[in-house]
């Protein structure tokens, strides 16, 4: 049902766009114009300042919630599944940058597993990982030389330790895949500060550097740094990213792909 606000104070309808946010999840600048009865510049302009304010991340079109800085990471019984049929199409682009004979790098975050289900079968590589779950998944496979890095074991079956920044710096990689919970033209973001220095290590020992966000992390940042976007060679993401975010990473120079799920 439509509402006639026109009248009503900025700060006031900012309130209801918040509570709106907060209960749909998702709102458009059209609908909220409409809505409020107002020019849809006027919205445009409250959703800028309640992005400024750190209260919701614009996306093209209208808004999101905002994310928080420090973010846990799924439980493993989701971190580790098949993936979305976005997240299933950029494994897909992404492994085609792969060559016979490649050391690759691959990592622990949920969309690194999703890779493994589309490496080329009978294609000879030499994978380093520092999960144990993606070497375990791996172990079988009689063409690919897995190799896992050392250091303490977290609950999830990650290594990211001192001792596997150090174990990491023995390797060179021709290509690694980097993933994280915000990457924006801000950099690349992860949970903590030591999962941002073992990224930093591999990005350092890479030859070709690959990055693949999910559309709901392009454009946020985070609380850890494991790099800069200037450090990726490629960056693949789905057919939802925001526009304009992928516009801000481009002006960096970044090449970006968008990875269609069909």
């Amino acid at each position: 049902m439509k509402e006639e606000e026109s009248g009503m104070f900025a700060e006031e309808r900012r309130e209801k766009i918040l509570t709106l946010l907060n209960e749909e999840k998702r709102v458009f600048a059209k609908d909220l114009a409409e809505r409020f009865q107002i020019s849809i510049d006027s919205i445009r302009r409250d959703l800028t300042i309640m992005e400024d304010q750190g209260l919701l991340k614009k996306t093209h079109g209208g808004a999101i919630p905002s994310t928080k800085v420090r973010q846990a990471p799924p439980p493993p019984e989701i971190r580790y599944g098949e993936g979305t049929p976005q997240g299933n199409a950029i494994a897909k682009l992404a492994v085609s940058y792969i060559r016979d004979n490649d050391t690759v790098f691959i990592g622990s975050g949920s969309l690194s597993y999703v890779l493994l289900k589309h490496l080329s079968d009978q294609m000879p590589l030499t994978v380093v990982t520092n999960s144990m779950r993606v070497a375990d998944a791996l172990k079988e496979r009689e063409w690919i030389d897995t190799y896992l890095i050392g250091g303490r074991v977290k609950p999830s079956g990650n290594i990211t330790d001192v001792l596997a920044n150090e174990f990491v710096r023995q390797f060179k990689f021709d290509v690694s895949f980097t993933t994280g919970g915000g990457i924006s033209e801000e950099g690349i973001f992860v949970a903590t500060p030591e999962v941002g220095a073992f990224g930093r290590a591999v990005s350092a020992a890479s030859r070709r550097r690959i990055g693949i966000a999910m559309h709901h992390s392009l454009g946020n940042e985070g609380f850890a740094k494991a790099g800069r976007i200037e450090d990726l060679d490629l960056l693949i993401t789905d057919e939802d990213a925001d526009p304009e975010a992928i516009e801000r990473i481009q002006a960096l120079g970044i090449k970006v792909v968008i990875a269609t799920a069909r």
